[in-house]
């Protein structure tokens, strides 16, 4: 396939955490496949710069203030949602000023959007400067958000008009596809492009799973890593509550929480009341270039819950690295894990079975490895950033037919 030559990506995002990590993974796929990207951020927000990466003129996103981002976030977390999704409408007129500017300075061949509620003018002035757009949907108004719409209709009106008028969009699961397609008619020609996972950050580090084991005496353990906030929809709390009882019938089994979040005190407490200190280790916050020495003293990986339309990135991180993970059988999840191949599912809510499986596990250390020598394999094979930037380009030979 022939690649264009030219592209900007553009998003609202914070660029941190996981938005980060998915917008550098699809800009640096679609550079290996010698596509010229400039990257147009919020201002403040420019996850390259974050990342200190080095980078050439052409592909630098347009320079802005991290204290403009610093204050808007102070401001946007303690206002009504009200306001916060005037905000949202608002930055349509920033996003066009600024996407103007950069296709009059850059000439790109299409345009790569990772869509946010409210973010329409993007794809209206694509279709008016005759510029294909591709829109990458993370979130939408047909599913629930930690802050509840209040200007739902207009959102959905909005997302729409969006979904309908762009040359393609790439839905993050089979789910939300369904979901949106369900709810809007006529959208899009889409493909479905889970996360994924960059194998050259994310492999097995020998050096660093025996210097991390030996740090927190874990040499002869078996040890059971979860990496993520620490808060109620995670499901971390109600994990730890249930194997807390077992654990010390389990002297093999330790577990390595890696983050940091509302429940981490409870979840300090609930360990100290059940005396398992000496199997329980818990990290705190790190910084993400930190994560991956991390999961490399795992031998498996535990993800309480999710959602039945979300594609959790640490579940592809640790997969990448060699762990597999105990995950519920979400269709999102169930898509890219199979059962007892390249992980281990149980039925979503399901604490007990939850916790059953990693207890099992802790006695069966050839499946576990030979499960996470799986999962590494199925990474390279299909999920790998550039699988996702060559199965969107796709979408712009669909558009021109």
């Amino acid at each position: 396939m022939e690649y264009p030559i030219k592209a900007i990506y553009h998003h609202r995002t914070r660029g941190a955490g996981a938005e980060g990590v998915h917008i550098l993974g699809m800009v640096h796929a679609f550079r290996k496949l010698g596509i010229e990207v400039l990257l147009i951020s919020f201002p403040g927000s420019d996850p390259e710069a974050a990342n200190s990466e080095s980078l050439d003129k052409t592909s630098r996103t347009h320079k802005s203030s991290p204290s403009l981002l610093r204050w808007l976030a102070g401001l946007t977390r303690h206002t009504p949602e009200f306001i916060f999704e005037l905000f949202e409408l608002a930055y349509n007129l920033v996003g066009l000023v600024r996407l103007r500017r950069g296709i009059r300075a850059f000439s790109p061949d299409f345009i790569y959007e990772r869509y946010s509620l409210f973010m329409v003018l993007g794809v209206w002035l694509a279709r008016r400067k005759s510029i294909p757009i591709i829109l990458e949907v993370n979130d939408s108004a047909l599913v629930e958000r930690v802050r509840p719409l209040t200007y739902r209709w207009l959102a959905r009106k909005m997302e729409a008009y969006a979904f309908r008028n762009a040359s393609g969009l790439v839905f993050i699961s089979t789910a939300f596809k369904s979901r949106v397609s369900s709810q809007v008619t006529a959208i899009a020609p889409s493909k479905i492009c889970p996360n994924a996972a960059d194998i050259d950050q994310f492999c097995p580090d020998p050096e660093a799973r025996q210097r991390i084991r030996s740090r927190y005496k874990l040499t002869d353990k078996v040890v059971c890593g979860y990496v993520g906030a620490f808060v109620y929809w995670h499901g971390i709390e109600w994990f730890m509550e249930e194997i807390a009882p077992s654990l010390k019938q389990y002297p093999r089994l330790s577990l390595l929480l890696v983050g940091d979040g509302v429940v981490f005190a409870a979840i300090q407490q609930l360990v100290r009341d059940h005396q398992i200190e000496d199997q329980v280790i818990m990290t705190g916050r790190v910084p993400h270039e930190q994560v991956g020495e991390l999961v490399s003293a795992m031998d498996f990986g535990i993800l309480p819950d999710s959602n039945d339309y979300g594609s959790p990135m640490k579940l592809f991180e640790k997969m990448a690295m060699g762990v597999a993970v105990v995950a519920p059988a979400f269709g999102p999840i169930s898509e890219v894990v199979k059962d007892a191949e390249t992980g281990w599912l149980f039925p979503p809510k399901d604490k007990k079975a939850a916790v059953d499986l990693v207890l099992g596990l802790a006695g069966n250390i050839d499946e576990v490895r030979q499960v996470g020598d799986n999962a590494r394999r199925y990474i390279i094979d299909e999920r790998q950033w550039i699988h996702n930037a060559q199965a969107s380009l796709t979408l712009l030979r669909e558009s021109e037919n």
